[in-house]
């Protein structure tokens, strides 16, 4: 396949230096001109388990020249959604897919927006990247799950061609016939935690101590979960204390939300495409999101002190 990485950083390079060194033609698009060059003069470098390697694949600060491709994975900060794909629309033809594997919800109506609803795929992944350098990164990807899936819960063959050759690469990958559920059992449990620790700018372990935080944890994903069911969403969970239950699973207690971390970075978060998604959704549907409303209005305040 032909493939363009819009948003080619950690994640984006993990996910389409697998793709390019199982031998598809992909193009790691990031406005990072230093990472940009460093992949095109000396190949990127990936490590793994098995040590690293290099692979090479092309990359560009833009999409600008560039002629339409099978597929454009779209993995760029949730609120640079709209720019991106609009100076991007070069690499979109007639049967291009477009792709996102962000975190959070309402990507895929602004990629609509900008290409067609029809050309619009949502996924989730759990693969993981880190930048060590420029041209440079940690990529996990063993036993890391990505699930992709129409809009429409539909199971197209387009969605099974693009599942092959992610798994043919060593992607685990699986298409959904309920893609907005997978999505919103994801949401749930960062509605739990990521507003709520980056507001106390409190640690897992401090953070589920505290009564009042769980019992506001839990009013939000319950919020969110009437919001769901109102748009007709399938959810995996019925308890709504479970998404904050499963939120902390497994992570030791001086683990912090990447909400958080972007806070502590100087930078704004994804709190519209997380907690505001369920407000604005709530808003069109005609039900009451107040808790959510609430956290949203916080982590605007705490972002408008950050430096400009």
């Amino acid at each position: 396949m032909n493939i363009a990485v819009l948003g080619a950083g950690a994640l984006g390079c993990a996910i389409g230096g697998t793709l390019a060194e199982a031998g598809h033609k992909v193009l790691l698009i990031n406005r990072n001109a230093a990472h940009v060059q460093a992949i095109n003069t000396h190949g990127l470098l990936m490590r793994g388990p098995q040590g690293e390697r290099t692979v090479r694949a092309r990359a560009a600060i833009n999409a600008e020249g560039q002629s339409p491709v099978d597929l454009v994975i779209v993995l760029v900060k949730s609120f640079h959604t709209a720019s991106a794909m609009q100076a991007a629309t070069a690499l979109v033809g007639p049967d291009t897919v477009v792709l996102s594997l962000q975190n959070g919800l309402g990507h895929e109506d602004i990629l609509a927006d900008i290409v067609g609803r029809s050309h619009v795929l949502a996924g989730k992944t759990y693969v993981g990247g880190v930048m060590l350098a420029p041209g440079r990164i940690i990529a996990g990807t063993a036993g890391k799950e990505t699930l992709i899936g129409e809009l429409d819960g539909r199971v197209s063959p387009r969605a099974q061609r693009i599942a092959r050759a992610f798994n043919q690469a060593g992607l685990a990958t699986t298409v959904s016939d309920n893609i907005m559920g997978t999505m919103w059992d994801k949401l749930l449990i960062n509605v739990a935690t990521g507003a709520l620790s980056s507001i106390t700018r409190l640690t897992y372990g401090a953070l589920y101590k505290i009564a009042e935080v769980e019992a506001t944890a839990v009013a939000a994903v319950q919020e969110a979960m009437c919001v769901a069911r109102a748009s007709s969403v399938q959810l995996s969970y019925t308890d709504p204390k479970a998404p904050w239950l499963k939120a902390a699973a497994g992570l030791p207690d001086d683990f912090k939300t990447s909400m958080l971390q972007s806070l502590e970075k100087g930078s704004v978060t994804e709190i519209d495409f997380i907690n505001g998604a369920v407000v604005r959704l709530g808003q069109r549907l005609g039900v009451p999101t107040p808790v959510n409303a609430t956290l949203v209005a916080c982590i605007k305040g705490i972002e408008s002190a950050l430096p400009h």
